[in-house]
């Protein structure tokens, strides 16, 4: 549904509203969830670019709110520095997209999930009550809105899967996937319950950006 809870837009427009206007963005018929889906948003040049970047600095990725469920995610992660001018244009054209501030957002991450890795279902949400929580949200508050862009395409596997919706996504290069994490009395939507589906063969790139409630950059 359009209007939920988000970071006040000064034009007055949600980002979801936005989206739901912008050419080339095409919304998941679902009540429970706004979710859209924008085809080439990256050219082939950026994603090969991000690609090295990633595998670069790449590290085994960790999880909030760890309920001890083993290879839970299983992963690498790579933090992107925003003062690369490529990085920092990716940044502003994804802020662009959802008409939110940058200075309330978390800043770029890239994922590599190579044969036999995923990302079991999770909520992009901190946990409220958990320890957690009160560590990740203090300053800046909630994930509102998460987007997350394929830089390539696995030869087998690795769509990603909102079951509450029955929506699977393929992997495609510069391909973007994005949702509001939030209800619109500002708690996390359940339905945003979203899986990285095991790679079977070849390797998935990804980048994900998340933005907060409140300005914290």
């Amino acid at each position: 549904m359009i209007g939920r809870r988000e970071q006040p837009r000064c034009d007055g427009v949600s980002a979801a509203e936005r989206l739901a206007r912008a050419a080339g963005v095409q919304k998941v018929p679902n009540p429970k969830l706004d979710l859209f889906v924008v085809r080439d948003f990256l050219d082939a040049a950026t994603c090969a670019r991000l690609i090295e970047l990633v595998d670069e600095r790449r590290r085994p990725s960790e999880i909030a709110d760890d309920i001890g469920v083993a290879n839970f995610r299983t992963s690498e992660t790579c933090d992107l520095d925003w003062r690369d001018p490529l990085v920092g244009r990716v940044d502003g054209k994804i802020a662009d997209l959802l008409g939110l501030d940058l200075s309330a957002s978390e800043p770029l991450q890239g994922q590599r999930y190579a044969p036999g890795q995923e990302f079991k279902p999770h909520t992009d949400t901190f946990e409220p009550g958990g320890y957690d929580y009160y560590v990740h949200t203090a300053q800046t508050g909630q994930r509102t809105w998460t987007a997350m862009v394929y830089l390539n395409e696995p030869e087998d596997g690795g769509a990603t899967r909102f079951k509450a919706v029955g929506k699977t996504i393929q992997p495609q290069a510069g391909k973007l996937v994005t949702w509001n994490n939030l209800l619109a009395d500002g708690t996390p939507n359940p339905a945003t319950l979203h899986q990285g589906m095991k790679v079977r063969r070849g390797v998935k790139y990804v980048i994900t950006k998340w933005f907060r409630e409140r300005p914290g950059r």
